[in-house]
């Protein structure tokens, strides 16, 4: 369990990491955050994942497209959080 916690905080980071470098512009957040930001994407890009092949997640926990899967899915919550905060900064 304690690995698979440590493993999933790692793929974040990673995935985290690479939307951020992806997504033009300064998104405005720590270590933390990006870490988040990578895990989030995991299940958005798992999710997506399921609903278009139909693939059963039980393959384990680490395969290359379990990988491009979190960063396509952190690129989507980033560039959503992007533009919310923009639209946000823009009507104060």
């Amino acid at each position: 369990m304690l690995w698979t916690i440590l493993g999933l905080i790692l793929i974040g980071l990673i995935a985290g990491f690479i939307a951020r470098a992806i997504i033009p512009g300064k998104q405005s957040m720590g270590i933390l955050m990006t870490i988040v930001l990578g895990i989030v994407g995991s299940f958005v890009g798992g999710f997506l994942g399921f609903l278009i092949f139909g693939n059963d997640p039980a393959g384990g926990f680490l395969q290359a497209s379990g990988i491009i899967g979190s960063i396509i899915g952190a690129i989507i919550v980033l560039g959503i959080y992007v533009a919310v905060s923009r639209r946000s900064s823009s009507r104060s």
